[in-house]
Protein backbone atom coordinates (compact mmCIF):
# COMPACT_ATOMS: atom_id res chain seq x y z
CA UNK A 1 0.00 0.00 0.00
CA UNK A 2 2.55 2.18 1.13
CA UNK A 3 4.56 1.88 -2.13
CA UNK A 4 1.37 2.67 -4.12
CA UNK A 5 1.08 5.76 -2.54
CA UNK A 6 4.63 6.35 -2.91
CA UNK A 7 4.31 5.57 -6.67
CA UNK A 8 1.64 8.06 -6.79
CA UNK A 9 3.35 10.78 -5.50
CA UNK A 10 1.77 11.47 -2.36
CA UNK A 11 4.39 10.00 -0.18
CA UNK A 12 8.01 11.80 -0.96
CA UNK A 13 10.82 9.48 -1.69
CA UNK A 14 14.13 10.38 -0.77
CA UNK A 15 16.25 9.95 -3.65
CA UNK A 16 19.09 6.73 -3.49
CA UNK A 17 22.48 6.39 -4.81
CA UNK A 18 23.99 9.19 -7.93
CA UNK A 19 20.35 10.79 -7.83
CA UNK A 20 20.79 11.70 -3.98
CA UNK A 21 24.16 13.85 -4.98
CA UNK A 22 22.41 15.95 -7.97
CA UNK A 23 19.10 15.76 -6.01
CA UNK A 24 20.65 17.45 -2.59
CA UNK A 25 21.77 20.92 -4.96
CA UNK A 26 18.63 23.36 -4.94
CA UNK A 27 17.77 25.02 -8.16
CA UNK A 28 18.03 28.22 -6.74
CA UNK A 29 21.61 27.86 -6.18
CA UNK A 30 23.69 28.10 -8.87
CA UNK A 31 26.62 25.68 -9.14
CA UNK A 32 29.42 28.00 -10.50
CA UNK A 33 29.77 30.86 -7.88
CA UNK A 34 31.28 34.29 -9.66
CA UNK A 35 34.43 35.12 -7.65
CA UNK A 36 33.61 37.90 -5.19
CA UNK A 37 36.01 40.86 -4.31
CA UNK A 38 38.57 43.20 -5.93
CA UNK A 39 40.62 41.34 -9.29
CA UNK A 40 44.07 40.62 -8.89
CA UNK A 41 46.43 43.29 -9.50
CA UNK A 42 48.26 43.35 -12.80
CA UNK A 43 52.00 41.41 -12.09
CA UNK A 44 54.30 39.30 -14.49
CA UNK A 45 52.88 35.92 -13.14
CA UNK A 46 50.16 34.70 -14.68
CA UNK A 47 47.71 31.99 -12.99
CA UNK A 48 46.72 29.07 -15.90
CA UNK A 49 43.45 26.88 -15.69
CA UNK A 50 41.40 24.45 -17.32
CA UNK A 51 44.80 22.82 -18.79
CA UNK A 52 44.17 19.12 -19.92
CA UNK A 53 45.93 16.30 -18.00
CA UNK A 54 48.31 15.94 -21.12
CA UNK A 55 49.80 19.33 -20.90
CA UNK A 56 53.53 19.74 -19.43
CA UNK A 57 55.10 22.47 -18.69
CA UNK A 58 57.03 22.70 -21.64
CA UNK A 59 54.02 22.68 -23.49
CA UNK A 60 52.95 25.42 -21.62
CA UNK A 61 55.86 27.21 -22.27
CA UNK A 62 55.88 26.75 -25.61
CA UNK A 63 52.60 28.14 -25.96
CA UNK A 64 52.79 31.12 -24.14
CA UNK A 65 56.75 32.17 -25.31
CA UNK A 66 55.42 33.63 -28.48
CA UNK A 67 53.75 36.87 -26.56
CA UNK A 68 56.89 37.19 -24.72
CA UNK A 69 59.91 35.57 -22.47
CA UNK A 70 58.56 33.29 -20.43
CA UNK A 71 60.96 33.25 -17.61
CA UNK A 72 59.54 30.24 -15.93
CA UNK A 73 56.58 27.97 -16.85
CA UNK A 74 55.22 25.42 -14.74
CA UNK A 75 52.10 23.20 -14.57
CA UNK A 76 51.39 22.17 -10.91
CA UNK A 77 50.86 18.21 -10.15
CA UNK A 78 49.48 16.29 -7.32
CA UNK A 79 52.25 15.23 -4.76
CA UNK A 80 51.01 12.07 -4.28
CA UNK A 81 49.88 10.43 -7.74
CA UNK A 82 52.22 13.02 -9.89
CA UNK A 83 49.21 13.62 -12.14
CA UNK A 84 48.42 17.27 -13.25
CA UNK A 85 46.29 19.17 -11.30
CA UNK A 86 45.05 20.90 -14.47
CA UNK A 87 46.13 24.55 -13.47
CA UNK A 88 50.02 26.47 -13.97
CA UNK A 89 51.99 29.85 -13.70
CA UNK A 90 53.52 31.55 -16.48
CA UNK A 91 56.35 34.31 -15.62
CA UNK A 92 57.47 36.46 -17.64
CA UNK A 93 60.14 39.11 -17.93
CA UNK A 94 57.83 42.26 -17.88
CA UNK A 95 54.29 43.75 -17.09
CA UNK A 96 53.96 44.46 -21.16
CA UNK A 97 54.44 40.57 -21.80
CA UNK A 98 52.31 39.34 -19.35
CA UNK A 99 49.51 41.39 -20.54
CA UNK A 100 50.22 40.77 -24.21
CA UNK A 101 50.26 36.71 -22.84
CA UNK A 102 47.18 37.39 -20.89
CA UNK A 103 45.01 38.66 -23.68
CA UNK A 104 45.89 36.32 -26.43
CA UNK A 105 45.89 33.44 -24.56
CA UNK A 106 43.13 33.44 -22.24
CA UNK A 107 39.46 31.32 -23.65
CA UNK A 108 42.42 30.04 -26.43
CA UNK A 109 42.34 26.13 -27.13
CA UNK A 110 45.94 24.29 -25.58
CA UNK A 111 45.61 20.56 -26.08
CA UNK A 112 41.99 20.38 -26.66
CA UNK A 113 40.75 22.51 -23.87
CA UNK A 114 39.72 25.85 -23.45
CA UNK A 115 42.10 27.72 -20.95
CA UNK A 116 41.42 30.58 -18.50
CA UNK A 117 44.54 32.89 -18.02
CA UNK A 118 44.24 35.88 -15.54
CA UNK A 119 47.18 37.45 -13.33
CA UNK A 120 47.91 35.24 -10.10
CA UNK A 121 47.37 36.89 -7.11
CA UNK A 122 49.83 36.83 -4.26
CA UNK A 123 50.68 34.17 -2.51
CA UNK A 124 49.22 35.06 1.06
CA UNK A 125 51.85 35.61 4.56
CA UNK A 126 51.38 32.75 7.01
CA UNK A 127 50.44 34.05 10.57
CA UNK A 128 52.67 31.55 12.07
CA UNK A 129 55.65 33.17 10.68
CA UNK A 130 54.56 36.52 12.33
CA UNK A 131 56.40 37.75 15.34
CA UNK A 132 53.24 38.77 17.42
CA UNK A 133 51.40 35.17 16.56
CA UNK A 134 49.50 34.68 20.01
CA UNK A 135 50.22 30.85 19.63
CA UNK A 136 52.33 30.55 22.87
CA UNK A 137 55.18 28.16 23.46
CA UNK A 138 57.36 27.20 21.06
CA UNK A 139 56.06 28.59 17.98
CA UNK A 140 57.40 27.94 14.61
CA UNK A 141 58.61 32.00 14.78
CA UNK A 142 60.46 31.10 17.85
CA UNK A 143 62.18 28.17 16.46
CA UNK A 144 63.05 30.55 13.38
CA UNK A 145 64.73 33.20 15.78
CA UNK A 146 66.61 30.51 17.93
CA UNK A 147 70.58 30.18 17.35
CA UNK A 148 72.22 27.35 18.08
Amino acid sequence: MALRAAAAGRIPVAPRGLRAVFYSFSANVPLYQPRTGPPPEPSTNLYVSGLSRHTTSESLRNAFAEYGEVLDARVLTDGITGYSTCCGYVRYQTMEESAAGLEAMDGQFLDGLVIVAEYAKPKPRHLALEDNYPAGGYGLASVLDMSI
